[in-house]
């Protein structure tokens, strides 16, 4: 009767796995966000950045990354957060925007990667007013959802916001 029960338990694991959305957790300014995981490509330490004349004001330039030119944008700047200069954990997350060209957004830190159900996400309305098309909602972990609890600690009470990357980089891309 155990062995049944654990088999359930399992198969209902798995299902409720099979359910959740993963995501890649970064800081800008403090707050915690998150991005549909198969939305970046890569994530990189921050090379030299060329300043691009004229540029709108969220670009910090140009970068090469494997010897391609990457557009890098301030993920502080893009989203109307204070600015501060990048530091050791400041990483670029790579956004392929189509047609082999990529879009780097600068970030405080990449965190963790978290898997959200469906019930685990509300709308972006319950901010109240008119959200910017790139917040597409806010993740609420529960804590009790398979992973460790030394990789849910800080999520387990947090509030995250979602921003969708692509949305993010289409004004620059």
């Amino acid at each position: 009767m155990k062995a049944l029960s654990r088999k359930t338990s399992r198969a209902a694991a798995r299902s409720n796995n099979a359910a959740r959305t993963e995501f890649l957790t970064f800081s800008l300014a403090g707050d915690e966000y998150a991005a549909r995981i198969a939305v970046v490509a890569e994530i990189v330490r921050s090379p030299p950045i060329t300043e691009v004349p004229r540029a709108p004001r969220c670009v910090l330039g140009v970068a090469s990354v494997r010897g391609r030119l990457v557009t890098v944008i301030d993920g502080r700047r893009r989203l109307g957060l204070p600015e501060a200069a990048p530091g050791a954990r400041s990483r670029i997350l790579l956004v392929d925007t189509g047609g082999g060209e990529f879009v780097g957004v600068m970030v405080d830190a990449v965190l963790q990667v978290l898997r959200l159900s469906a019930l685990e996400i509300e709308p972006a309305s319950v901010l109240g007013g008119d959200q910017p098309a790139h917040v597409v909602g806010i993740g609420r972990p529960e804590g009790a959802s398979g992973e460790s609890t030394a990789m849910r600690a800080s999520a387990a009470s947090a509030i995250i916001v979602i921003v969708d990357l692509m949305n993010l980089v289409q004004a620059v891309a």
